[in-house]
């Protein structure tokens, strides 16, 4: 464990009606403890569990990989400032660590080839080859193998997106391996029942305020998965 709680300044927001300060979660949560190296955020799309780990990879000091800034019909001030009204707190000191998302990866992937042009070593550790020259899955699992080695603090935002449920499994065995050893950390925003089968992991659920834990058998993704699988006929 190396970050143990999130403190969510919601007296000095700079406004409650502009997003991200106007979702639930974060006018309704004070506080989020994390007790274990695995943590899972689960729920519909925009209660806030992306914003919040970018938001963390702010404040945790981690270079998050963009595209080129496209012009907006209507500018958000605010919309990059959550991270300033973050309180974290850690068991020992500030740990190095990444963000990641399958949207911005390909970005990433680019610059290694870029860098690597001038320094072939670095491929080594990727797995040894250009991350551009494998498919999109393969590149992920390069990477994950390759970086997940070092101590840190670890945020991803649903990374299964470009996964087979097959890598996804292989996925989850480096969150074991690697937060067994004691040096690794991962807060993980995931909708795959796959990985959220992760043993001593805590869920949190993004569905109800207050945030609150929540049983692998109980999350919707289980719930629908197993249904799905056990009577297929219901659903199609």
């Amino acid at each position: 464990m190396h970050l143990t709680r999130v403190t969510l300044l919601n007296n000095e927001y700079p406004t409650l009606d502009n997003y991200p300060f106007s979702l639930d979660l974060f006018q309704k949560t004070s506080q989020i403890t994390l007790n274990s190296a695995v943590t899972f955020f689960v729920g519909e799309n925009g209660s806030g569990k992306s914003t919040l780990l970018e938001a963390l990879a702010h404040r945790s000091g981690f270079h998050i990989w963009r595209g080129l800034k496209r012009t907006r019909v209507e500018l958000n001030p605010y919309e990059d400032e959550l991270y300033r009204f973050i309180r974290l707190e850690w068991a020992d000191g500030m740990v190095p660590g990444s963000f990641f998302a399958a949207d911005i990866f390909r970005n990433f992937a680019k610059n290694l080839d870029e860098w690597a042009s001038m320094d072939p070593g670095m491929l080594k550790y990727f797995g040894g080859k250009s991350l551009m020259s494998q498919s999109h899955g393969q590149s992920l699992m390069s990477l994950f193998r390759a970086r997940y080695k070092i101590k840190g603090l670890y945020l991803l935002d649903e990374p299964e997106t470009a996964l087979s449920p097959k890598s996804q499994l292989e996925l989850l065995g480096l969150f074991q391996t690697m937060s067994r050893r004691g040096h690794a950390q991962f807060i993980v925003a995931t909708h795959s029942p796959i990985l959220l089968a992760c043993p001593n992991a805590d869920i949190l659920n993004f569905n109800r305020l207050p945030l609150e834990p929540i049983e692998y058998e109980d999350t919707e993704y289980f719930k629908i998965y197993r249904d799905f699988l056990m009577d297929r006929s219901r659903f199609v």
